[in-house]
């Protein structure tokens, strides 16, 4: 019986039909197999075998000829996108998750450049899961991504946590770790060729197992990253022609503006020009600037003190900062309460401490909800204009705004210089009148109501020194402080001496305000004492020798740079002034102890007067008081309670015990 071998025809048809129908190359070698099972005789079986390699050649080709397709496609896909970038995000995220689709990882993302921080930041992220891995931050040279930026060259890496060529850190580490990625190719984006390209940032393709990435795997993940640098610089390029469009249109309406603006500012100009010439005062000036820019506005001394009203299209309506007693208005303004007087002194160094800001910056601020500016004569600050009920305002009304101030800055200089011509004046009325009075009082009252003074009203006289380095400037500042006030001013052995109307406000509280104001105004502190009120000649030169024994008694108790009268200086004020008010010492000093025992008819005016009597000695006291010791040592607390925890010191002790003889010897 004869023995055929089998015919290889029949694989050789199934390595065609496996061929066609795409079928993985383990069937394909498979046909190998089943040939010399089936006995095909090793002739047939060659022709076979090599049949097979060439339909595993034929079939690579393909599959790569596919895959180059699909990336073509993906390729023509983004340039399409390019071509129609409305959204720079959405083209970088179609990028980024073609990236990730076509090499088959699973995650992909994007970084760029920061130019301001010196690194790079993720900016899309695909098939990440990972917070702390999307906000990761990469400085150059750091990591996988820090080398692609800094070297602008690709870099592959089969499993990055064991891999030596990268530097490692703790941040990138924990990201990487959070988000598991073993292998990691990142490329650069690159603007230009060459040594000159720009690196703006690096594009990622990452797995959460090993793998080593094929160069043609590199390749396609370059001309993704050419793509996504494309997108990225048209996007810069068609930003920058809107801005620059947006540009040209704004300097088009500047322009239309600015003459608008050059027109207003030219009659704006002629309006005051006209109105100074016709001889207006401030007041006129800030209400023709209020009409100007709708608005309220008022002008401040260099101190911050209100020169105007607040006022607005010939209003006047006050800006709810008032004057302490003394400051500008002086004496004719009444004594503000110690919460007002705080609250405007305030108000009045916010507005110095803005106009100083204006005068650093050359132009107008806006503060707490109102503009300054500076009124400058020179370096020297004048005062300020404040608008207020403008928060916007626009350039033209701005320069509109500090133009004024020029204005302004000549109306008072003007103004001050007819005051201190004035006051020169007025100075020698001063003099005469304290060197002279009985000479010719009928003269010198008629000669103060030439200069609008009327020296039969009531009147307080501040004397005022500082060191002799400042005198001149302490000069220059009465003069200030009692502008537009009807005071006047003149130095007179060695001292400022301040004639001020009054209105029934104190010559403490007088002298307490000239002293805060002219130490402001000379930048030196400047000790003052009041004596009046003081009407006529006689009584006002009277009122000055007491000022000058005040001023010298506050010298030597140590209290420099404040203000007070004699009645303020306790029995030593009792003794230098003229009306020596024992009364008024005695209810300065025993008030409390005199009205407590008044209500409630107890006896710490005598307990205070045997404590004084025996010398301090509590056994003995309770003896005279005929009381138990426990209830003087209540006593002295109540006493201690009243008149406060220095009543027992040796200055305040002399001046109770003064005070407790007078009593006694006034029948008390």
């Amino acid at each position: 019986m004869s023995h055929r071998t089998a015919s290889a025809a029949p694989h050789l048809r199934r390595l065609f039909e496996l061929l066609a129908a795409g079928a993985p190359a383990e069937e394909l070698g498979a046909v190998v197999t089943e040939a010399r099972r089936a006995g095909v005789d090793a002739r047939d079986l060659a022709e076979v075998e090599g049949a097979t390699e060439a339909a595993l050649r034929v079939r690579n080709t393909l599959r790569q000829h596919r895959r180059r397709e699909t990336e073509l496609t993906a390729l023509f896909d983004t340039a399409g996108d390019l071509a129609a970038l409305r959204d720079l995000d959405a083209v970088l995220r179609s990028i980024v998750r073609r990236a990730r689709m076509l090499l088959g990882t699973d995650t992909a993302y994007l970084t760029l450049a920061d130019e301001e921080a010196g690194d790079t930041y993720m900016r899309v992220t695909d098939g990440s899961v990972s917070e702390l891995f999307q906000n990761l931050r990469l400085q150059l040279g750091e990591g996988l991504g820090g080398l692609v930026a800094q070297t602008a060259r690709p870099y592959a890496s089969p499993d990055y946590r064991t891999d030596g060529r990268f530097l490692h850190t703790g941040s990138i580490d924990a990201g990487v770790l959070d988000e598991g990625l073993v292998a990691i190719l990142g490329v650069p984006l690159l603007l230009g060729s060459g040594s000159g390209g720009q690196v703006i940032g690096a594009l990622f393709a990452a797995d959460r197992t090993p793998r080593t990435f094929a160069p043609e795997e590199v390749a396609l993940l370059c001309s993704l990253a050419d793509h996504a640098a494309i997108a990225i610089d048209t996007a810069r390029t068609m930003a920058d022609a809107r801005l620059a469009l947006a540009e040209l249109a704004e300097a088009n309406a500047v322009i239309r503006e600015h003459s608008a603006a050059m027109q207003r500012a030219a009659e704006s100009h002629d309006r005051l020009t006209d109105l100074v010439l016709r001889g207006g005062d401030v007041s006129d000036v800030a209400a023709a600037v209020a009409g100007l820019l709708k608005g309220e506005v008022a002008v401040h001394d260099g101190a911050g003190w209100p020169l105007t009203a607040t006022g607005g299209h010939g209003g006047g309506l006050t800006d709810g900062t008032e004057r302490p007693a003394g400051a500008g208005k002086a004496a004719g303004v009444q004594e503000a309460s110690g919460a007002e007087e705080t609250a405007g002194a305030e108000q009045a160094a916010a507005l110095v401490a803005a106009a100083e800001s204006s005068r650093a910056t050359a132009h107008a601020v806006f503060r707490d909800g109102r503009w300054v500016c500076a009124v400058l004569a020179g370096q020297e600050l004048l005062g300020c204009l404040v608008l207020y009920g403008r928060p916007e305002l626009d350039d033209p009304d701005r320069r509109l705004f500090e133009r004024s101030s020029v204005v302004t800055s000549l109306l008072l200089l003007l103004r001050r210089s007819v005051a201190e011509t004035e006051n020169r004046v007025r100075g020698d009325l001063i003099t005469d009148l304290l060197t002279a009075p009985d000479r010719d009082p009928a003269g010198l009252v008629a000669r103060g109501r030439r200069l609008g003074i009327d020296l039969d009203r009531p009147h307080f006289l501040l004397v005022a020194r500082a060191g002799d380095a400042a005198r001149e400037r302490l000069a220059d500042a009465a003069v200030q402080y009692l502008f537009g006030c009807g005071g006047v001013s003149a130095v007179h052995e060695g001292a400022a001496v301040l004639l001020l109307p009054c209105d029934g406000s104190g010559a403490g509280a007088a002298a307490r305000a000239a002293a805060g104001q002219l130490g402001r105004l000379a930048g030196v502190p400047v000790t003052v004492a009041g004596a009046g009120p003081a009407a006529g000649p006689r009584a006002i030169a009277d009122a000055h020798a007491e000022g000058v024994r005040c001023l010298r008694a506050m010298h030597v108790l140590g209290r420099d740079g404040g203000g007070a009268c004699a009645a303020e200086l306790g029995f030593v004020g009792v003794l230098l002034g003229d009306d020596h008010d024992v009364d008024g010492f005695v209810a300065a000093t025993l008030g409390p102890l005199l009205d407590y025992d008044a209500r409630r008819g107890t006896q710490l005016v005598r307990t205070l007067r045997a404590y004084f009597g025996c010398g301090g000695s509590l056994t003995r006291a309770k003896e005279e008081l005929h009381v138990h010791v426990n209830t003087v040592v209540q006593r002295l607390d109540r006493i201690h309670a009243l008149l406060g925890p220095g009543w027992n010191t040796p200055e305040q002790t002399l001046e109770l015990q003064l005070a407790l003889r007078l009593h006694l010897l006034s029948g008390g």
